[in-house]
């Protein structure tokens, strides 16, 4: 072994050696190269976003997730189930929260759908049908921490069962199912390679996030249907690769288009004084009884006045897609992503480094420059602003769009 040539063995080809990125400062901290790995990572994200890609505006989502006997390792705190749990309610959140005209019934024609199923014990059941109602998956969640972890996983089923109901979704929306894989095996009743070309000529695009190691037949199924396989390092590595499925997925060049019908209705509340103002239901309120009761205001249908507390929804009489123009907008930079700044170091930047965002002293070792406009933010603010903006604060000051006449 010692006459070997130093070269790197076949079995570290693949390995990253982060203890060489690591060097210390003129005081022997690691701070500083940290804290550069850190932006780096951050502005990842940007970067793979950049570019005008069209994305897929419809989506109906099915999260398979493993309930196996795997589930109760410790790797991940305190357990792998509750750790899944958890993120998964991080997840929901930020998906309905990016996709703000997510929300609906699921015969509704545009709309960010979600449906969690559990495959344990050779067996797959949904928690949750297809919904737009994020409340609703967010309590299924919490009830779920107290589930048992028994058996091995069925992907075949849990997969048979997310197409039953997703080859029916319409041809210009996007059919996906994200599968949370712990354990190494699956117990499958038939050949799973027969339902991975049906899953292919009906267009839907798996993705599996693995909690324990690489799987061939994962790697067979994203490759085939065009999803991604992840295994991950550690809870924020998790985190992560979740929060890469909350923006929608480039759209297929053969999709279908629709043109669809909305309403944009207002709130209005009635005045107390006014003798013809009369308290009534939402529609909303024949369905789940939770809901307010008599009310003076509301969303009303603008083509058959029906009463809605809140938006968006389809309407149930004359089933016309209510939206409020806010939601719409924020909607927007899906079509038009935000292009990534220019990111400049600071020792080459000669301007003022004060960030156009936040208004404070630009400390970091880089500048991040609009390229329209060319103003300067700091990392945190560029990261907000392609995150959560989606358009540059300093392009919006320098144009500001046009009162209406």
């Amino acid at each position: 072994m010692d006459d070997e040539p130093e070269r790197t063995k076949r079995w570290e080809g693949g390995y990253e050696r982060t203890w060489e990125v690591l060097k210390e400062d003129e005081s022997g901290s690691l701070k500083a190269t940290i804290e550069d790995i850190l932006f780096k990572a951050k502005r990842k994200r940007i970067f793979e976003h950049h570019g005008q890609v069209r994305l897929g505006m419809m989506r109906h989502l099915y999260i398979v997730v493993d309930g196996s006997r795997t589930m109760e390792d410790q790797d991940l705190k305190p357990n792998r189930l509750t750790c899944t749990l958890k993120l998964l309610e991080y997840f929901v959140e930020e998906y309905f929260d990016q996709n703000p005209i997510s929300q609906g019934p699921v015969n509704s024609n545009m709309a960010f759908w979600v449906g969690i199923i559990v495959t344990k014990g050779k067996r797959a059941e949904k928690l949750t049908e297809l919904s737009g109602n994020p409340r609703k998956h967010t309590a299924a969640l919490k009830k779920a921490v107290d589930m048992s972890c028994l058996g091995e996983p069925s992907l075949y089923n849990a997969l048979n069962l997310a197409t039953q109901t997703l080859k029916h979704m319409p041809g210009h929306t996007s059919r996906e199912v994200l599968v949370i894989f712990s354990s190494l095996t699956t117990c499958d009743p038939s050949n799973i390679y027969d339902l991975i070309k049906c899953l292919k000529a009906v267009k839907i695009r798996v993705s599996v996030i693995g909690l324990s190691a690489e799987v061939r037949v994962c790697t067979v199924l994203a490759r085939e249907t065009g999803g991604t396989y992840h295994v991950i390092l550690d809870e924020s590595h998790y985190k992560e690769l979740l929060m890469q499925h909350v923006s929608p997925p480039p759209a297929c060049s053969s999709s279908e288009s629709s043109l669809i019908r909305m309403g944009f209705p207002q709130h209005t509340i009635a005045s107390l004084s006014d003798h013809d103002a009369k308290p009534s239901f939402s529609m909303a309120h024949l369905e789940n009884s939770s809901e307010p009761g008599l009310t003076l205001g509301g969303y009303f249908c603008p083509q058959c006045r029906a009463k809605y507390c809140e938006l968006p929804v389809e309407c149930k009489v004359c089933g016309l897609t209510l939206v409020s123009a806010p939601h719409l907008a924020r909607s927007y930079h899906h079509l038009f992503p935000l292009d990534a700044f220019q990111e400049v170091p600071v020792e080459q930047y000669n301007g003022e480094r004060c960030c156009q965002g936040c208004q404070g002293e630009i400390k970091d070792q880089h500048v991040y420059i609009c390229n329209v406009c060319r103003s300067v933010f700091c990392v945190e603010c560029d990261l907000f602003t392609h995150d959560t903006l989606h358009c540059c604060p300093g392009c919006i000051h320098k144009h500001p769009v046009p009162p209406c006449l």
